[in-house]
């Protein structure tokens, strides 16, 4: 029963990796389009107009002391995440951003020894040399073409976006033992317009009339995404979940291909080959019940 359950949650997991490629497509074009800002702007209203009349028809009671906290914080990692990684996907190709994005769960590993209290073993350290090692290689590669000026700074914003992510991987699995995948998505949606609006008179500029098509889709695939992913989360542990995040780079590299015309090099395969090997043995170190001592430590 209890391989069963795994096997389903990867599924539904792999399910919520692919919904979540599909709405980075569409998020790469708004960027472009509108800037990383108003995309995510207009695509959180959209989708926080969408969450809350379900959220209110289930007639849920409004979460309190530790599920309150950890959506708040949550919501704030994310919004900052989700801005520098979309602000440099505009400036990188969709499969070398998900390749760099990959970095996320080493970073992990030495933030669950800080956070959850974790050591980390001689493995992990390997793992990490071999996970940088990759990620050099496909950074090498992409600056030793000829490029715009602004590829650095896309890099940088990506690299900076996984670290984040990496927190977000930490609180994913705590938030998820904690609260309805619905309510979720309602409050992470919630928190990042409360933050972008914040930011509105100087920066938000409404969207032409061609956009909005495009906001709702990226809207409703990150939703989808959101709940996908939370209630495998809810129902398998993140080592058995880690390998899901890798499946992102088949849709990056087939969608970049498909719809911006992005050629996938060698260096970004390799590199990515030698992420998913160290991110794969740093996750054999993880003690079967890490997860759940850290959502214990943090409600």
């Amino acid at each position: 029963m209890h391989q069963q359950r795994n096997s389903t949650a990867f599924l539904v997991a792999c399910s919520g990796i692919a919904t979540f490629a599909g709405m980075d497509v569409f998020m790469k074009e708004l960027s472009i389009a509108l800037g990383a800002y108003n995309a995510l702007l207009w695509r959180t209203l959209i989708a926080l107009a969408i969450m809350l009349p379900l959220f209110l028809s289930q007639r849920r009671a409004w979460p309190q002391g530790a599920a309150l906290r950890i959506h708040l914080r949550r919501g704030l990692v994310t919004a900052v995440m989700a801005f520098l990684f979309f602000w440099g996907l505009a400036r990188v190709p969709l499969a070398e951003a998900v390749a760099l994005s990959f970095i996320a769960p080493l970073i992990a590993l030495y933030l669950a020894a800080t956070i959850l209290k974790e050591t980390i073993t001689r493995q992990a350290v390997l793992a990490s040399f071999i996970g940088l090692a990759g990620a050099l290689i496909v950074i090498g590669g992409k600056l030793s073409g000829s490029y715009g000026e602004d590829v650095v700074a896309g890099i940088a914003a990506i690299l900076l976006s996984a670290v984040l992510y990496a927190y977000n991987l930490i609180l994913q699995r705590q938030q998820a033992l904690l609260a309805h995948p619905v309510e979720i998505a309602l409050f992470q949606n919630g928190t990042l317009v409360t933050l972008y609006l914040c930011l509105a008179p100087i920066y938000a500029v409404a969207p032409q009339p061609g956009a909005w098509p495009g906001l709702a889709a990226a809207a409703v695939l990150g939703i989808s995404s959101i709940l996908l992913l939370s209630w495998a989360y809810a129902r398998a542990e993140a080592k058995v979940l880690l390998p899901v995040e890798y499946t992102a780079f088949i849709w990056a590299a087939l969608f970049g291909w498909l719809f911006f015309a992005e050629a996938l090099t060698l260096s970004t395969v390799a590199g990515t080959v030698l992420i998913v090997s160290g991110c794969l043995l740093a996750a054999r170190q993880y003690p079967r019940n890490a997860a759940e001592h850290g959502a214990a430590d943090q409600a």
